[in-house]
Parts: structure tokens; sequence; C-alpha cells
């Protein structure tokens, strides 16, 4: 096969971690007989410096006419007082609504290696920690109507969270689609107890789940399901949920795998040409030092290659070359431990494409 892949590197650590993505996914191919094509454009921060915009439209057509995108990570400190709608970030968002990409999935799956690095006890730890988190990603209170005015002398902020039926139930069979394909089981997470939004979220999902029999369907509130993932990570395979409560639940399902630096994720629509990036920030304190952790970009390629691109051996040849590195003890400096060997972002990357 033959891949068009516009990368974007963004800030801070997403250049170093990026370039050891593409340095594995290179080998990758050449092992497979693939041609992968890579083509850098500019978004974040390092678009407003150059273009004074976080999303040039160049980029952004680039982008639509891609086979995928990998992306390394935007923003920082440096670009807070930009305007609210020229934040880095936001030229995330403008991607992910161009790209119809409505879907975030997000695997918390710990590596045996790391088990010890996980902050919950042995004992909930030796259960098992794997599952994905399911998020929807261009509806809620991230696309609504945002707006602060002064009354009275003082000011009053309002954001909007609205999701129509349809988005409900696309993200719905999403989930229950990859349950098949897993444990086959499905655990909504809403706030229906408060929310209107929830109320009409739990309805769609109770309607969905009479077209997966085979798939076993339960509903959680937020807070609940918030307290659960540390005291029972085993209990979960898929976790479905809305856009705000899938950002705060998915850092805090990752960081119970002992580190926020070994994450992908993908993001997806109705075609196959997705987004894919490690689920960390732009790391800014770290940038330039070659310190950063490349292993959650280099399984977000992995994901790319399988949810894209439909190359299931070419992604476990990724994810085999990984382990094989941690079996060997080798380790950056977030998920170093007493005996095993530190190495560096290039290192790592290098020691993975060796494997492969």
């Amino acid at each position: 096969m033959e891949k068009h892949i516009v990368v974007i590197k963004g800030d801070g650590i997403g250049p170093e971690i990026v370039t050891e993505a593409m340095k594995v996914m290179t080998k990758t191919a050449e092992k497979f007989g693939h041609t992968f094509h890579f083509e850098e454009v500019d978004a974040g921060g390092c678009a407003i410096d150059k273009y004074g915009e976080c999303l040039p439209q160049e980029s952004l057509e680039k982008c639509l006419k891609a086979d995928s995108v990998l992306l390394g990570a935007v923003g920082g400190p440096k670009w807070e007082q930009v305007d609210k709608n020229n934040r880095p970030e936001k030229a995330l968002l403008r991607i992910r609504s161009a790209m119809g990409l409505y879907a975030n999935l997000r695997p918390a799956k710990i590596f045996p290696h790391l088990s010890h690095s996980s902050p919950l006890k042995q004992e909930i730890v030796e259960k098992g920690i794997d599952f994905v988190i399911v998020r929807e990603l261009i509806g809620g209170i991230y696309f609504g109507a945002h707006e602060t005015v002064t009354q009275q002398g003082e000011k009053r902020a309002t954001d909007l969270m609205a999701y129509s039926e349809q988005e409900i139930e696309r993200i719905g069979r999403t989930a229950f689609e990859t349950a098949r394909k897993r444990g086959s089981r499905v655990i909504s997470v809403d706030k229906a107890n408060v929310l209107d939004c929830s109320r009409l979220w739990r309805e769609v999902m109770h309607r969905l789940s009479s077209e997966y029999p085979d798939v076993a369907y339960s509903d959680m509130l937020v807070d609940n399901c918030a307290m659960q993932i540390v005291k029972d990570p085993s209990q979960f395979d898929v976790v479905v949920t809305e856009n705000m409560f899938g950002d705060i639940l998915s850092d805090e399902a990752s960081m119970i795998t002992g580190s926020i630096g070994m994450i992908p994720s993908s993001s997806l629509g109705e075609s196959t040409n997705g987004m894919y990036e490690p689920i960390h920030g732009s790391a800014p304190d770290i940038a330039g030092m070659n310190l950063a952790n490349p292993i959650g970009t280099i399984l977000s390629g992995a994901m790319m290659l399988k949810y894209s691109f439909g190359m299931q051996q070419e992604s476990q040849a990724i994810e085999d070359a990984v382990s094989k590195v941690l079996d060997e003890g080798f380790r950056t400096g977030d998920i170093m431990s007493e005996g095993c060997t530190r190495v560096s972002c290039s290192q790592m990357g290098d020691l993975i494409a060796a494997r492969i």
C-alpha cells in the first residue's frame, strides 16, 4: 500500500515524539512492503508564531485530503494570552469538526512491565486494567455557544451544552461495535440526575442497546464512574460518554496505568481518515531536551495502521516491538525504575524501530 499521512508535530515535545513515531512507522512500512509519504503542516502555537493563526487554511485542507493525520501536541504557557478564538487548542477542535471526527477512542491498558508504576494498590492492579473510553468529540459544551457579558458591573459567563439524538446515537453505535470486538460490555456515563442533556443521552442509549442484545449494557453517573475507575478498573470494558466527561475520565484512566506518556488515542468519523495522537500535552518544561516518552505517539501510529489502513499485522508488529523493549528493561525517565536502563526519547525510538 501507498499512504499519504499529514503530520502535525506541533509545540513543546511534539516534534520530538512525532519524529520517533515516524521512524518506527517508516521501518514498519519497509518491512511489510508499504510506502508512507509524510507531509508536515503547521497547527497550534507554532502556527500562531509563523502565520498569526492557530490553523492556517492550507493546513486544514491538507488534513482533509490526507489518508490520515498524525499529531504530536499543541499549546503551552507561551500562548495563554492569545485571543480565545485563536488559542492553539482551537486548531484541534476545528480539525476534528472539519474532518467529522466525532469518536475518540482512548485505551487504558497497563503493560505488565509497568504494573508497579500504577498509583493504585497492587491487589487492584492485579485484577487487570484493560478498557476503552469512547468519547464523543465534536458536540457538547466544548462546541456550544460561549459568552461572557457584564451585567450590573459584574462579569457573567455562559457555556452551552447541547446534544441531538443523532449525535448521541452515532457515538453509541461506535461504543457497541467496539464492545463486540472486546468483552461485549458497555457502560454509558452521564449525569442524568441533574442534566437534560444526560437524560436525553440515557434515553437514546437505552433505545440503542436493544439493537445489541449480545452486549451487556448499564448506566453509571459520572461522579460514581470517577470513583469506580480507581476502586475497581477491572469492571470496565467499554465506557461511552459525552465530550467533557470523556475528557476528564480518560485522563484519570490514563494515570492509573502508570504513565500518561504510554497512552495513544484515535479520533474517528464516518470515513477512515482519522487523526491519531498521544493523550498527553506538550510538556514545555522538557521540550528540546530529548527526555520525552515517545511510546504513546508510537502506539498512536500503530492505531492508525489498524483502524485507518486495515493493517492488523503491521500494527501488532509495533505493539510487539514496544513490549520487547520494555521486557529488555529500557525506560524513559517518566517510567524509570530500579534495575532498568534509562534512555532518551530518540534512543527509545531507535530501540523500538530495531525490533520491528
